[in-house]
């Protein structure tokens, strides 16, 4: 069930959480005050590869006509895609790399390759999911609005086709984060209609220029090959869909990660919006290839204690968050990525049913 209250759940006392705050502020600022050239040389050097690789894999897919260079330029395109999403767009849009000064690479100027509005992500995503963070009824990630994670969000007859709902939602992953950062918009700005009305043709134009990137004019530049590219371009962006998909709630919904009530809220220190992120977050187990390749959100830990760093740092960071961890006796929640994965579909199978103990029929008059 949701804790209601953080500090009694992790058998700490206030003068611990706040000792916990301080340990996890020096590491944050130890870390800011050592950002420098490395770090901007790294950022640089994955764009770099990023269109490189691109690049090349439109150019395979344009060269070749064996089925094993369609196979091939179809991988690299998707693994362009996304180290695009995530280790660029996501991490760049938290803000990651804004110290730079770089007006190419900053939270307020980067676009990324998919059909979700950056601008619109932000609020969803920077403020409404990280800073309330598996919250009952105020984070609209907990299950995305389409299904039910927790015992603490009441069943309905409509989740019995959320194992369905599941499949769907990774499949078009992108558009549900595009669909869910404009109904964000909608809430921030109600019941101003005129807001709420911009944002909707915002994204609508950007929905169309993927499209025409994508499924037109990619397509229409390779001739006669244009069948192969269109499906080329449709299986990079499924097969991006997929993986983001995997990424994301192997972090949130694996078992290890709790869900709070919105008590928790209530005069909530710097120490306790620590400790929720922790208790609320997983990690799941990756070597260097597949820490890139997933953004480095294989540390979800560390990226939601400090969402704003560089994700070049988490594995140093976390080194020390974990043993900050030991020492609280706070549990670390992480393990490899399959059985964590196999974890949140037990979860969403198992609450798509009414639960045990529901009472049966409609409640008395």
């Amino acid at each position: 069930m949701a804790i209601t209250d953080t500090a009694a759940f992790a058998h700490l006392s206030r003068q611990d959480i706040e000792a916990l705050g301080y340990e996890l502020d020096a590491i944050r600022s130890d870390i800011v005050e050592s950002l420098g050239a490395r770090d901007a040389a790294y950022i640089r050097r994955v764009i770099a590869f990023q269109r490189t690789l691109d690049v090349a894999a439109r150019l395979v897919l344009t060269s070749t006509r064996s089925r094993g260079g369609w196979l091939l330029g179809t991988a690299a395109l998707a693994f362009a895609k996304s180290v695009e999403n995530m280790e660029l767009g996501h991490n760049i849009s938290h803000g990651q790399w804004d110290w730079m000064n770089d007006p190419e690479i900053h939270s307020n100027t980067w676009e990324w390759d998919m059909v979700g509005v950056s601008a619109q992500w932000k609020y969803s995503h920077n403020y409404r999911h990280h800073m309330f963070n598996n919250i009952v009824g105020v984070d609209d990630d907990l299950g995305f609005g389409v299904m039910r994670v927790t015992r603490d969000q009441p069943w309905k007859p409509e989740h019995l086709l959320q194992p369905l709902r599941n499949l769907l939602l990774a499949i078009i992953f992108e558009w549900g984060i595009a669909l869910h950062g404009v109904h964000s918009e909608r809430d921030r700005w109600a019941p101003d209609a005129g807001r709420i009305t911009q944002a909707r043709a915002t994204l609508g134009r950007k929905i169309a220029r993927q499209a025409i990137k994508d499924y037109l004019l990619f397509p229409a530049l390779s001739l006669r090959r244009w069948r192969r590219t269109l499906a080329a371009n449709a299986t990079a962006n499924l097969l991006r869909n997929l993986w983001a998909y995997v990424v994301i709630f192997c972090g949130h919904f694996p078992d290890g990660a709790e869900k709070f009530t919105a008590d928790v809220l209530d005069e909530e220190t710097r120490g306790e919006w620590y400790l929720r992120q922790i208790l609320g977050t997983a990690n799941f187990t990756a070597g260097p290839v597949l820490a890139f390749a997933s953004g480095n959100l294989c540390y979800q830990i560390e990226h939601h204690l400090f969402p704003d760093l560089p994700s070049n740092r988490y594995a140093q960071m976390a080194v020390r968050v974990r043993a900050v961890c030991d020492k609280y006796d706070l549990p670390y929640t992480t393990g490899a990525l399959v059985p964590q994965y196999l974890s949140v579909l037990r979860t969403i199978h198992r609450l798509a049913l009414p639960d045990p103990d529901a009472p049966a029929g409609p409640p008395p008059r």
